[in-house]
């Protein structure tokens, strides 16, 4: 069995599509099925069931992925403790986001500490982050609701109020706060269903008896200031995404206590370089100076 065998095995696993997997891996279609082939052969097994180009795993390719994870886990773990002892000051960090607002300035705060340290950031969903963190493809996720797991570690790093936003001329703007049921014939912009805030959110509308009814919904939640602005709709703002300077008027929720609360996340059994423990630290730090001016 070699290395190659069972990176590729991977690859097809994870999109049950031979052509797209071929894609992924930079190489020829026709190679990429003699090597699962041969894999097979190695094993005395067949490890997907086939239909044309599709591929699903079988009951052995399950049993064996879990396992081939865990493999190559160790040895991308083992490279990267190698790489981190004699190049520390060179590398990347691998992060996954469902909360962004705050993370530009993260990002400044850690580039001026480590300047050669690159990082690549993915905005996703709650469970895209989670499938990530379980393969052991991100140094950190910023999320928000924090994920309890057995193999997550989960630090709450911030409590964030959860404000209404209206456009100016709104019939609120006169208002301070506002109850939720008195939004029940408002139109609403807000990021789609499986980010974790919005799903809290519709939750709690509901406890009160109604269902958001949403004009927009999409993946960037810098872009629904403009969109409130516009007069499009209202939205639910985290207080960390307030910006004073737009054309927009604030109000607090009566009857709740409306928060999200901002978790740190990572896999307990990764190895974690000392970029990624500064990285940690500048969060923590950042967080703590939001606590303060609120305090």
């Amino acid at each position: 069995m070699e290395l190659l065998q069972l990176q590729y095995f991977l690859a097809v696993a994870r999109l049950e599509h031979m052509t797209e997997a071929a894609r992924s891996l930079h190489v020829t279609q026709s190679s990429l099925s003699k090597t699962i082939g041969r894999l097979e052969e190695d094993l005395g097994v067949p490890l997907f069931d086939r239909t044309g180009r599709k591929l699903r795993l079988n009951e052995y390719g399950n049993r064996f992925l879990r396992r081939a994870e865990k493999a190559l886990f160790e040895l991308e773990q083992g490279r990267q403790e190698l790489s981190d002892l004699s190049n520390p000051e060179y590398g990347t960090l691998n992060l996954a986001v469902n909360t962004a607002g705050m993370l530009p300035h993260i990002l400044h705060e850690f580039r001026k500490k480590r300047p050669h340290i690159h990082f690549h950031v993915q905005m996703l969903t709650t469970q895209e982050m989670v499938t990530l963190i379980h393969r052991g493809e991100v140094d950190f996720c910023l999320s928000s609701p924090p994920i309890e797991e057995d193999d997550i570690e989960c630090q709450i790093v911030y409590i964030d109020p959860i404000l209404i936003a209206v456009p100016a001329g709104h019939r609120l703007t006169d208002r301070s706060s506002v109850s939720l049921p008195e939004l029940k014939d408002e139109w609403f912009v807000g990021v789609r269903k499986g980010h974790g805030t919005r799903d809290l959110l519709d939750s709690v509308c509901e406890s009160v008896g109604f269902t958001p009814k949403y004009v927009y919904e999409g993946n960037e939640p810098a872009r629904l200031s403009a969109l409130v602005e516009a007069g499009i709709g209202i939205a639910f703002i985290p207080s960390t995404a307030m910006n004073l300077r737009d054309r927009m008027h604030y109000l607090q929720v009566e009857g709740h206590e409306l928060v999200r609360e901002i978790a740190l996340l990572w896999r307990k059994s990764r190895y974690i370089s000392r970029a990624a423990l500064e990285f940690r630290e500048v969060v923590l730090e950042y967080f703590g100076s939001i606590s303060k001016k609120t305090n």
